[in-house]
């Protein structure tokens, strides 16, 4: 069969790389892709959000499934234009991907189906909401209600913080219309996992859980960009917690995204926070995490392909979903500058010797020019490697990371460490 991946960062090169792996497929095609994913696939320069030109290029190289990589086009609504047209699309159609599309609907839905979340108020008035402010206690969490390419959430340690921050996304416009509206949130404590559920709308089963580093610097410091790094499983997550997460949270808001009239099929992604009065959820997403993608499907055993097929015909609860016992760490290389202004161009190199040292190399933000591997994006490139314990997979990734060079890189040290 023929699968079109859309998208171009590190998901999509390790969404590429397994579907590639499946006996099923005969041809792979990316819109638009990037350097890495041109080796297992045939890149298009269609932009992933031209829903109509990329429907057109399914119907015209008879396609047989579609893959959507990044949030904005499910959320535009790639999935509805494509079912019109009778193609086959794994993804939520635009109701279900509210969830991430929209804050105020996901927590509205947490509330009305009693799935655990934080205590919150949503503003679209900015004079309510300072005033809202004055009597919250910090530290607190202010978030832009639409898609803001993962930089939408600010945790104000002050209510100067939060005033700013309000301000910034209301006023000044700092997301655009993504921010005219926020929601102000309780702060919760506690440990981060991200637990992510295949759906065919009914039945949902849980990946392996994983958790990603969103702050550019070690120790959590600095700002939040999105996702330096990742590792599978967050060892922390006991088998009983999972077993909580994948009934009370994952199940029930696939029950009520039905009772909705909103079915939920794709990748349902809950990022979720251990807190002392157990699993709350900060955030749902409507497909695949980024970076989380490649830590978790190094270690899927089962034909990605087949589960999605599955997905498609709605026949999820027949598939036995494998997982390799080993361990997995990614770490993201970034451009210098990155998460603010960072310069394009750098000429990669060391990418041989770092797959070498037997860790998967995914590219994010790469190009090739004048037949040279150079930086795109602000995270260059993903570096993913195994091991029987996260502290072996740990220490292969960064031996392999240690290969790699180009003007302005820099990483965290210590993905995987605790």
């Amino acid at each position: 069969m023929k699968v079109l991946v859309i998208g171009g960062g590190g998901r999509e090169h390790a969404l590429v790389w397994k579907i590639a792996q499946s006996p099923l497929v005969k041809k792979i095609y990316a819109v638009p892709g990037n350097a890495g994913i041109s080796k297992f696939a045939e890149c298009v320069e269609i932009e992933a959000g031209d829903i109509r030109e990329i429907a057109d290029f399914a119907e015209r190289e008879g396609i047989d499934i579609t893959v959507v990589g990044p949030e904005a086009p499910l959320v535009e609504g790639i999935a509805d234009e494509f079912e019109r047209r009778k193609l086959k699309i794994f993804g939520p159609n635009k109701a279900a991907a509210r969830i991430e599309g929209s804050k105020v609907f996901a927590k509205g839905l947490m509330k009305k189906y009693s799935i655990p979340t934080a205590e919150y108020e949503v503003f679209d008035d900015y004079e309510k909401a300072l005033r809202y402010l004055e009597k919250c206690h910090t530290p607190i969490v202010i978030k832009a209600e639409g898609l803001a390419a993962g930089k939408g959430v600010l945790v104000a340690r002050t209510r100067e913080e939060a005033q700013k921050a309000v301000k910034a996304m209301m006023k000044d416009g700092i997301f655009g219309e993504a921010g005219r509206r926020v929601v102000v949130e309780e702060f919760l404590e506690g440990r981060e996992v991200t637990v992510m559920a295949f759906c065919d709308g009914k039945t949902a089963k849980l990946m392996e859980s994983s958790r990603d580093y969103k702050r550019a610097f070690d120790g959590d410091e600095g700002p939040n960009t999105g996702g330096m790094g990742a590792v599978s499983p967050a060892h922390y997550l006991s088998r009983d917690v999972e077993e909580y997460v994948r009934e009370n949270i994952i199940r029930k808001t696939l029950e009520a995204m039905e009772k909705e009239g909103a079915p939920f099929r794709g990748v349902l992604y809950a990022g979720l926070m251990l807190t002392e009065k157990g699993p709350k959820v900060l955030e749902f997403n409507c497909r695949f995490g980024d970076p989380e993608t490649q830590s978790v499907l190094p270690r899927l055993n089962t034909d990605l392909v087949d589960i999605i097929i599955k997905v498609l015909e709605g026949r999820l609860s027949e598939v036995d979903i494998q997982w390799k016992e080993e361990k997995a760490v990614c770490v993201v290389l970034a451009s210098g500058g990155y998460p603010a202004t960072f310069e394009r161009g750098k000429e990669i190199s060391g990418i041989d010797a770092a797959e070498e040292e037997g860790a998967f190399v995914f590219h994010a933000g790469t190009a090739l020019k004048d037949g040279k591997l150079v930086t795109a994006g602000g995270r260059a490139l993903g570096v993913t490697a195994l091991g029987t314990t996260q502290e072996e997979a740990r220490d292969r990734a960064y031996r392999a990371a240690s290969k790699i060079s180009f003007e302005g890189m820099h990483y965290r040290k210590d993905i995987g460490s605790e």
